[in-house]
């Protein structure tokens, strides 16, 4: 999987550790579209394993996702700031 990180991305990952988890999650609405998570802190972080580590950002995914995006865009989001995460380009994954 290749990361393509924005400069503004990369630094508010670095500022909080420099570790991404990246998880599916499913919209009860829209017939379950499924879109990306990505958060720098998780409650229980032994549930994901190291997808990528890529300019300083490890990607970590959850242990049951079979398959990966070939590549993973992050861009910030300034309000709320956050990260966002794009499966090959897209907001939902394929």
């Amino acid at each position: 999987m290749r990361v393509v990180a924005t400069d503004e991305a990369r630094a508010l990952i670095a500022e909080r550790g420099g570790r991404l988890f990246v998880s599916v999650r499913k919209a009860r609405c829209c017939g379950g579209l499924q879109t990306l998570a990505a958060e720098t802190e998780v409650p229980d972080a032994g549930d994901y394993r190291s997808a990528a580590l890529e300019g300083g950002i490890e990607v970590l995914v959850p242990s049951r996702l079979a398959r990966m995006p070939e590549r993973l865009d992050l861009e910030l989001r300034r309000r709320p700031r956050r990260i966002e995460a794009y499966w090959n380009g897209c907001a939902w994954v394929s």
